[in-house]
């Protein structure tokens, strides 16, 4: 079989209208990019000024989360430093980490462990340097809203 039965016989027809319309796709492509060049020119002439923008929004958002993390923070340190002053009194000072935990949790404390790690954050409770805590005496960092 020969010429144009061949090309019928083996998809040529489909074949060629794939090459064609592959080879015409990818050339308005290229005119699109070309068309368009001297704006992603213009963009990356002014790269700084856009990294500033990007980098203020981020700024902006990360602002307006920590604003929000320190007043819930407040809350609970509020709420937590009576409590654990008396359990403190209770245990002496210097006193282990661990069993202030156990003994919020057996006196009912709302999550004990996050409580406790936001009074050491807010400098209520500080280490000693030999494994053991302190209650910080500086009664002046009661945080009121």
């Amino acid at each position: 079989m020969f010429g144009l039965d061949a090309i019928s016989t083996h998809n040529g027809w489909h074949m060629a209208a794939l090459g064609i319309s592959i080879v015409f796709t990818g050339l308005v492509l290229l005119s699109i990019a070309v068309a368009q060049i001297h704006k992603i020119l213009q963009i990356y002439d002014k790269r700084d000024t856009y990294i500033k923008r990007i980098k203020n929004i981020f700024r902006k958002k990360n602002n307006l989360e920590s604003n929000s993390s320190d007043l819930s923070l407040s809350e609970k340190v509020n709420g937590a430093v009576s409590q654990c002053r008396i359990l403190i009194d209770k245990m002496g000072e210097p006193f282990s980490l661990p069993r202030l935990i156990n003994l919020s949790e057996k006196y009912g404390m709302s999550h004990p462990y996050s409580t406790i790690n936001d009074l050491i954050n807010a400098g209520f409770i500080v280490p000693d340097g030999k494994g053991y805590f302190l209650w910080n005496q500086d009664d002046k960092k009661i945080i009121r809203l």
